[in-house]
């Protein structure tokens, strides 16, 4: 029932921008990309070599939960068969693993962590460096996915610093660490050859002018979003029965997943005090509470843990198959009415370009909009504008210099504001038409200026968004080289 409701969203839903966005990762693989680590892309580049529909697409994030439930489900059936089968189901019965079809890097990165955890576990039990080995693998594999392996294996390290003396296999931990560099240092190559992007867009770009600081808030959304991604009616058994709870982490077994659940849940409870933390920076740890709860609690404890699940599943169902049934009107009244529709009758929207095909080169004036419309009509359309400091991955495809003189067509949602446009083409004009009562502009540019656009628009973009630390070595910047004839970028002041 769950894979069937899985398939069907995963038909039904539109690919959302960010889902196009990491498609166009895998229809040019390589060994990064502006955002992140290129691991969603790798996988990308093997799904849509099957198909493109979307629930093709979506089909390794559809199928994720069903691998980690197997992985709950090994590690406990040794000791109780029936146990693992109902803590392995509740995994399953999580609203996330659920409803949630789409396409992130996070998939990989939860799918790689849970693997090197076992193979960490099973290192640690057996003391065979094989398993230790490819946790590092592993490890280096979720690091390749996102940053957020890091704390993956400052886990490792806590955690052998505090197992008893005669249990601290340094050795072992220093193999998983040799096995997992290779990986980063893949990583770090293509950053010094290109601008040092994921370090600039994570570490500086994407946090300026977020005014992160103490809040009496994020602490609790972290507290209500960590009740959503485990099971409160456990977590109320496990405090219960702490008594009962505390003689079996005894186990060696028992205490290692402890551990990875409560190392990382802790380390964000501590970040929560100045930073909202997302949900979805939870799923890769969130397994591992199921191995605990079906190695800490009864058989009957974990049937109830089952049925809250399952019901609280069930409203989520409802509340999707009610929001589908509804007419696309129905949202009229709300602030993203426009986003909704151009995702939704994307196919209206690009039969109202057919006409500027082949005499426009084509563009959007963000990422989302642009690889989405990419997406749904097999032609590329570029970022036209400073855009935001997210998903500038069209910096390293299109090459502006190409166009200069040429006519350009961008795509809005908004309407246009005529200093963006005016003094970049010998002239401009602008249309709108609208579909199911929302407002769709067309700025229609003739005549590209480059070197005005490279002035007004490239120039600011390069000091904003790749002005390096000067504690960086620099190696090649794609856009600096390209547009302003140096092969690195003036340092950040």
């Amino acid at each position: 029932m769950i894979l069937a409701f899985k398939l069907w969203l995963s038909a039904a839903l539109p690919l959302t921008g960010d889902e196009a966005y990491f498609f166009y990762w895998g229809i040019y693989p390589d060994f990064g990309y502006y955002d992140h680590p290129p691991m969603i892309g790798w996988l990308l580049y093997l799904v849509h070599g099957v198909s493109n529909a979307p629930w093709v697409l979506r089909l390794p994030v559809t199928l994720l939960p069903f691998a980690l439930a197997a992985g709950v489900y090994l590690v406990l059936r040794r000791a109780d068969e029936e146990k693992a089968a109902l803590a392995a189901l509740a995994f399953m019965l999580l609203p996330a693993n659920v409803w949630a079809v789409l396409i992130t890097t996070d998939t990989p990165l939860i799918f790689f962590t849970s693997a090197s955890v076992l193979a960490f576990w099973l290192g640690v039990t057996r003391k065979a460096p094989a398993w230790q080995a490819l946790a590092g693998v592993f490890l280096g594999l979720a690091f390749l996915s996102k940053y957020f392996a890091v704390l993956l294996g400052l886990a490792y390290v806590v955690y052998t610093a505090c197992s008893p003396r005669g249990r601290r296999d340094w050795r072992g931990l220093a193999l998983v660490v040799a096995c997992s560099l290779p990986f980063a240092m893949v990583n770090l190559w293509w950053n010094y050859e290109h601008c040092w992007g994921n370090l600039m867009f994570n570490a500086y770009n994407r946090n300026a002018g977020t005014g992160a600081g103490w809040s009496w808030k994020t602490p609790l959304l972290y507290a209500v979003s960590v009740l959503y991604v485990l099971s409160p009616v456990a977590l109320w058994q496990l405090a219960k029965g702490r008594e009962s709870v505390r003689a079996k982490l005894a186990d060696p077994g028992a205490r290692f997943f402890a551990f990875m659940v409560g190392f990382p849940f802790a380390f964000f409870a501590a970040l929560s005090l100045v930073k909202q933390i997302g949900v979805h920076w939870l799923l890769g740890f969130v397994p591992f509470f199921f191995v605990l709860s079906g190695w800490l609690l009864s058989r009957e404890q974990l049937r109830r843990s089952v049925v809250y699940l399952g019901a609280f599943s069930a409203l989520h169902v409802a509340a999707i198959a009610a929001g589908a049934a509804l007419p696309l009107e129905t949202w009229k009244s709300a602030r993203a009415y426009g986003g909704i529709v151009y995702h939704v009758r994307i196919h209206d929207i690009l039969r109202e370009l057919k006409p500027y095909e082949g005499r426009y080169e084509l563009a959007a004036d963000g990422y989302s909009p642009a690889v989405t419309a990419s997406y749904y009509s097999g032609r590329y359309f570029f970022v036209f504008g400073k855009g935001s400091s997210y998903a500038r991955q069209d910096d390293i495809l299109t090459d502006l210099r190409t166009l200069d003189g040429k006519d350009i067509l961008i795509l809005r949602k908004d309407p246009p504001e005529d200093p963006d446009y005016r003094p970049y083409f010998k002239s401009v004009e602008y249309r709108e038409f609208t579909i199911a009562g929302a407002t769709f502009h067309l700025v229609l540019g003739r005549g590209f200026d480059f070197a005005a656009y490279r002035e007004g628009v490239l120039k600011p973009v390069r000091d904003r968004l790749y002005a390096i630390p000067s504690y960086l070595p620099q190696g090649r910047c794609y856009f600096c080289e390209r547009y302003f004839g140096a092969p690195t970028c003036p340092p950040r002041k």
